[in-house]
């Protein structure tokens, strides 16, 4: 329900900073990405870019 609000107050215009462990809903839900690994920041891209990233989905997606 939280991602549904969020989707409708990002489609209204409105900035969001998501700060999420479910990486898989977090990236579809975003415009733009990061993957942060011990403080700094290792790979950004638009979400589509990050879950199809092999890297990203071995390390954060269970390698689906």
């Amino acid at each position: 329900q939280i991602f549904q609000t969020l989707r409708e107050l990002a489609r209204n215009g409105m900035t969001i900073f998501l700060v999420e462990q479910n990486a898989h809903h977090a990236l579809k839900l975003s415009d733009r990405g990061y993957v942060m690994a011990n403080g700094q920041i290792r790979l950004s891209g638009s979400g589509a870019e990050l879950l199809g990233n092999e890297e990203v989905r071995k390390a954060y997606l269970g390698g689906i």
